[in-house]
């Protein structure tokens, strides 16, 4: 069957273009407010050299609605396609604010610089929408380059935040979404994390800040492979209930912070942080925090394991009822899943069936490699302070985190009711089995390969190369960082057995993207 979806293509020019042209590339439009009005389900419109302002015909603010994406130029991250101005706009969580661009559902902006000269104000709203934010230059704005809130969760990736007034991102609300590989410079905060936002924030370039990365209130976020250094004031600031992720036993934080004047990392709340593999001076670290150096955890899974420690008992876990035909039927994962029912390996959910298209919590998790791979303990048995014995998966927990499948947080947590990411699941799986890595390059199979992050590559790729990665509906994209569902756990955990000679290959068209021979 042939797509019929149209994909539009718009041209603006500021210099030559007129907004009573068709929009073509030999009859573009003046303005980008222009392109804007006619944009349809697909658009892509394409700016030229130029500044887009009101004395050129923008309106402030520029909303971008989901489909339409907005490219520069992407090469020189923004150079010489200037966004520049500002309009109210009513955010349901912060009421009136002062904008420049708007970005909507899904909507992609590209290789633009954006500035807002009026006091307190923002460069790029984004609210309750999953935008994707790349190569980009976010300058000179009166208050912040980005905000966003709400339950958003953008892809920003390798942008430039630099000399903005206030901060050159801000974080707030239940924001999500990942910070890849941007570079903040010269704002008095580099990245501020607020409210309950849970971004993850890995292999980004922070310097000549005041300070680097503030937390408040109870944001939590995961700091990876980050390069904090020469920040005027300091590195990373902890304040209210906020408790960033710095890195586990499997997962260390391989974050990098020197040369700071006043603090590498200043916990100022009451919570003692865990530290496990970043780089810092102790003499620049202040308040309750634990620094702890990487502990890798590797799994022999092989018959020849010599380890003289006993395995741990089957899992007390309770009867596993089988899905419904109802349930399954027709659904794209019921290969797997009821060939794990058959396997016996399981677990029952709180009602009795096994709802494949809901998110699986760490809990669940816990408890399906538990009893899938039941490891041989590598490292002593965590206690984790919100897992109490009687807890249906305490036992599985136990085995999990002990078996290197599993870890916890820098407050002693395990947060099992807490959801799991794809890349989470794909990251456990390479570690707990201690899967040999291979090349980086496989990874080029995946059109969404730019948003893994680097911390996470060699397993990505590894896990592909195995045959581990499920990709539901789209074999190509990888969506790292979405919520795993039931369905893609059991999938996946059903590939990692057939990868360490468990049981026979099960055929679909949602794996096969791997190179094993």
């Amino acid at each position: 069957m042939v797509n019929s979806t149209l994909v539009v293509t718009l041209y603006v020019n500021p210099m030559t273009g007129n907004d009573t042209n068709t929009g073509s590339r030999l009859n573009p439009f003046k303005s980008l407010t222009r392109a804007l009005k006619v944009t349809k389900i697909l658009t892509i419109i394409h700016l030229e050299s130029g500044t887009y302002n009101a004395a050129s015909g923008e309106v402030f603010p520029l909303i971008v609605p989901g489909g339409a994406t907005v490219v520069g130029n992407e090469a020189n991250i923004g150079a010489g396609i200037v966004i520049s101005g500002s309009g109210e706009y009513q955010s349901p969580s912060f009421g009136i604010q002062n904008i420049t661009l708007l970005l909507v559902d899904n909507a992609s902006l590209l290789g633009v610089t954006v500035t807002n000269p009026s006091a307190k104000g923002t460069g790029i709203w984004i609210e309750s929408a999953a935008p994707t934010l790349s190569n980009n230059t976010l300058s000179n704005c009166g208050r912040e380059g980005v905000f966003t809130t709400g339950t958003a969760k953008p892809a920003i990736l390798n942008n430039i935040f630099v000399q903005n007034t206030a901060s050159g991102l801000v974080i707030a609300g239940h924001s999500q979404g990942e910070v890849l590989q941007n570079v903040f410079q010269r704002n008095p905060l580099g990245i501020a994390i607020s409210d309950f936002a849970a971004p993850t924030i890995a292999n980004n370039k922070l310097s000549e800040n005041r300070t680097a990365i503030a937390l408040s209130r109870n944001a939590q976020p995961v700091l990876r492979q980050n390069l904090i250094a020469k920040n005027t004031q300091g590195g990373l600031l902890v304040n209210g209930n906020a408790v960033p992720d710095l890195g586990n036993s499997e997962d260390p934080g391989d974050n990098i912070f020197r040369d700071h004047s006043e603090f590498d990392l200043y916990n100022a709340t009451t919570q003692k942080l865990v530290s496990v593999g970043n780089q810092l001076n102790p003499d620049l670290v202040k308040g309750l925090v634990d620094l702890l150096p990487i502990n890798r955890v590797t799994v022999n899974t092989s018959p020849s394991d010599t380890s003289t420690e006993s395995p741990p008992q089957k899992l007390p876990l309770p009867p596993s009822p089988l899905p419904t035909s109802l349930e399954l039927n027709g659904h794209w994962a019921e290969p797997f899943i009821q060939a794990l029912v058959s396997m016996d390996l399981t677990h029952a959910f709180a009602d009795g069936s096994y709802q494949p298209d809901k998110p699986m919590t760490r809990a669940q998790y816990a408890a399906l490699v538990a009893i899938a791979f039941n490891p041989f303990p590598k490292i002593p048995t965590p206690d984790f302070t919100d897992v109490p014995k009687d807890f249906w998966a305490y036992s599985a927990i136990q085995i999990a985190a002990s078996g290197g499948f599993v870890g916890g947080f820098s407050d002693r947590t395990f947060r099992p009711d807490q959801t799991v990411q794809r890349l989470q699941v794909i990251v456990s799986l390479v570690n707990g089995l201690g899967l040999p890595a291979v090349d980086r390059d496989v990874l080029e199979v995946y059109n969404d390969r730019y948003t893994i992050p680097d911390y996470a590559r060699t397993a990505v790729a590894t896990a592909t190369q195995q045959g581990i990665v499920v990709n539901y509906p789209d074999p190509k994209v990888l969506a790292p960082l979405r919520l795993a569902t039931r369905a893609e756990v059991a999938a996946m955990i059903y590939q990692a057995l057939v990868a360490i000679g468990q049981t026979s290959a099960i055929k679909s068209v949602y794996v096969g993207l791997h190179f094993k021979s």
